[in-house]
């Protein structure tokens, strides 16, 4: 539902040629996943574009989010979960136990339990840890990865694995990407970055998961044209863009 870094593309006030380019696959809102199978649809991440992406996907039932770390481009559009509790009831949510505190702290009403404001968005809590946990029908397999410092989950569900904010990861970890038909994965920029995989790193990490195909996700204007860059990637490797729908 978003591929982009932070601030999105096109960067407000931004010149740069790849900000004002009129390629749709060059415009990008923040980073987020919806998966569906059967009757079951979860949000991997809520950030600020969140209801513009609701709409778009034409979603009206979600069963739980799933969030990766809580910096403010994965979090900060919880609030729009409202006209999904008006339908369903308070919403499940899953979190590392330091992202649910941090939520608790940004969003202080939604966890609120006395003289709570009718009409606020509700959750319910559901901490993981860095083991294997169901949804529906469905093992969900958290994948620890390192976003500089800062501790964050990827999601594998079956063939398809969701790494995204990662810079790093344990020999441990990597095991539990093997056989994948589908990995997403962040790729920023070609130039270093101090907490996220460059291009470079991002090729390599894919050449040694193997998987069937990857797409990469989590860029930046700087990454360049989507189009161009698409064209020198291997042949199993994408650009992912906004609105792209994956079949598994």
């Amino acid at each position: 539902m978003g591929t982009g870094t932070s601030q999105g593309i096109p960067v407000i006030g931004s010149t740069h040629p790849v900000c004002l380019s009129d390629n749709p696959k060059d415009k990008r809102l923040r980073v987020s996943v919806l998966i569906e199978w059967d009757n079951y649809a979860y949000v991997i991440d809520c950030g600020p574009d969140f209801r513009q992406q609701m709409l778009t996907a034409n979603c009206n039932k979600i069963d739980g989010i799933l969030f990766t770390h809580e910096h403010a481009d994965h979090t900060a559009g919880l609030d729009d979960i409202r006209p999904f509790n008006f339908r369903q009831g308070d919403m499940p949510i899953y979190a590392h136990k330091r992202v649910v505190k941090a939520l608790q702290q940004r969003f202080a009403y939604v966890f609120e339990t006395k003289n709570k404001y009718p009409g606020a968005p509700g959750v319910d809590i559901r901490e993981i840890e860095n083991t294997p946990f169901k949804l529906g029908d469905t093992t969900v397999v958290p994948i620890n990865l390192m976003h500089g410092n800062l501790q964050v989950f990827g999601f594998r569900v079956n063939d398809f694995a969701y790494l995204t904010d990662m810079k790093t990861i344990a020999e441990a970890e990597m095991e539990k990407l093997k056989h994948l038909k589908v990995l997403v994965i962040n790729a920023l920029r070609e130039e270093s970055h101090h907490s996220h995989l460059n291009l470079e790193e991002a090729l390599a990490f894919i050449d040694k998961v193997k998987p069937e195909k990857a797409y990469l996700t989590h860029i930046s204007h700087l990454l360049g044209f989507h189009d161009e860059v698409e064209q020198k990637l291997p042949k199993h490797v994408f650009l992912a863009y906004d609105n792209l729908q994956i079949t598994l």
